[in-house]
């Protein structure tokens, strides 16, 4: 009797190793909240990492390909219900994710028969204000981080999700000290703090690398990886999109820097 909880908990650590070594070198995904709405912004190497999900929401995903599909195609299904028995206006990330996907991750996550989902997911929500934009980190296990918090405390204007825990703070960490005025000024910041949370993905790395050290460093990682970036773009009125795949005129100059 006393045995099966314990092999209950040493599976489920055996499972949370296991995932996170599949993760550890997942590209990691940087959400920016600013004036003009939200950054998504990655860089990967094949397969896109960023989709639209409805309207004012978007997605980025690292982990098993398969697994982010099926997930993707669950919040579009969820969102486009939702709107169509109600209205798009009522179409919630909060309630989808709390209500859906938060359950149904942990779920597979802690049946330990059965296989769990390979994949971070990160949401973004725009909204009409910044105060307003709502960005979501949900790892495997059903597990969530949001940019709000609760009781007064100092609201985040990013969201980020990384394949180490490491390369997540201090992604995090730079990303708390930034300043974003504009859209040039925040896929500069994106692409450091995506710098950031590669170069601690590797163990070696155990010291904060200075400013050109980490140009050297992204500079050597555009030759593996090409920039994969959306703009939830604030106050677009229906039928035009919010979300926008960045162009290229809106990447050069950042990335001029690190070739």
């Amino acid at each position: 009797m006393i045995e099966e909880p314990y092999r209950w908990v040493e599976a489920i650590a055996n499972r949370r190793e296991y995932i996170d070594t599949e993760l550890a070198t997942g590209s990691p995904i940087i959400g920016i909240s600013f004036a003009d709405g939200i950054l998504l912004l990655t860089f990967s190497r094949d397969r896109r990492k960023i989709f639209e999900i409805y309207d004012r929401i978007a997605l980025g995903g690292i982990g098993h390909p398969g697994d982010i599909e099926r997930l993707r195609m669950l919040a579009i299904e969820l969102a486009s219900t939702e709107g169509f028995t109600r209205s798009a206006a009522d179409v919630s990330l909060r309630r989808m994710t709390s209500y859906s996907f938060s359950p149904a991750l942990k779920e597979a996550f802690e049946q330990v028969y059965g296989a769990p989902y390979l994949v971070r997911l990160l949401f973004a929500e725009v909204g009409n204000e910044p105060s307003e934009d709502f960005l979501l980190r949900i790892d495997y296990d059903g597990s969530t981080h949001g940019n709000a918090k609760a009781g007064g405390g100092v609201r985040e204007t990013f969201g980020a999700i990384a394949g180490t825990r490491r390369g997540l703070e201090e992604i995090e960490k730079y990303l708390r000290d930034a300043s974003v005025s504009d859209l040039k000024r925040a896929v500069d910041i994106a692409i450091r703090a995506w710098g950031i949370g590669l170069y601690f993905a590797d163990e070696d790395h155990t010291e904060t690398p200075d400013e050109k050290a980490l140009n050297n460093f992204i500079k050597s990682r555009l030759e593996e990886y090409s920039l994969e970036g959306a703009l939830l773009e604030r106050g677009v009125k229906p039928p035009r999109a919010a979300f926008t795949n960045l162009l290229a005129a809106d990447v050069e100059t950042a990335l001029s820097g690190f070739r």
